[in-house]
């Protein structure tokens, strides 16, 4: 998927990529405490299991930062597109007539990083379109305008 000239995707806070870091490095020390208590009766099985441990932690790290870069949403005259995805990349386009609700959320270690995600839902039943990490002030701003683009086209229809 390329980008037309002219087409400037926002992103994700960068807050956003430290809280996946900081629910990884939870993960790693739960993972590495866990090995360390199972592999207590041998420090050569210590060693291998800690080593293995780590190896899984940084391969995670690279896929997730991946994952983090992949997010992106462009606000069109028409529509929103929101991209993602590594393996697989996932371009949703959201026509703003059809969005039904728009919704702000924000869970436990979002709120602790000061952050939230806008969930766009339509009548479609696979319409999952979501973007994560926005700043409290700019998913207001997108959730009001979203409802507001939304209310417009679907009066002229």
């Amino acid at each position: 998927m390329t980008d037309a000239p002219g087409t400037s995707w926002s992103r994700p806070s960068p807050r956003l990529w430290r809280m996946r870091q900081a629910e990884l490095g939870l993960v790693a020390l739960l993972v590495i405490a866990l090995s360390m208590v199972l592999a207590a009766s041998s420090p050569t099985a210590a060693i291998i299991v800690g080593a293995a441990a780590l190896a899984v932690v940084a391969s995670s790290t690279y896929f997730v930062r991946r994952r983090f870069r992949a997010w992106g949403y462009l606000e069109r005259e028409d529509d929103l597109l929101v991209r993602r995805g590594v393996l697989v990349r996932r371009l949703s386009v959201v026509p703003y007539g059809r969005m039904q609700l728009v919704e702000v959320t924000a869970g436990v270690m979002e709120r602790a990083f000061g952050l939230s995600t806008v969930k766009l839902h339509t009548a479609a039943a696979h319409s999952d379109a979501r973007i994560p990490g926005l700043e409290p002030d700019e998913s207001a701003r997108l959730r009001d305008r979203l409802a507001a683009l939304g209310e417009a086209k679907a009066a002229g229809l």
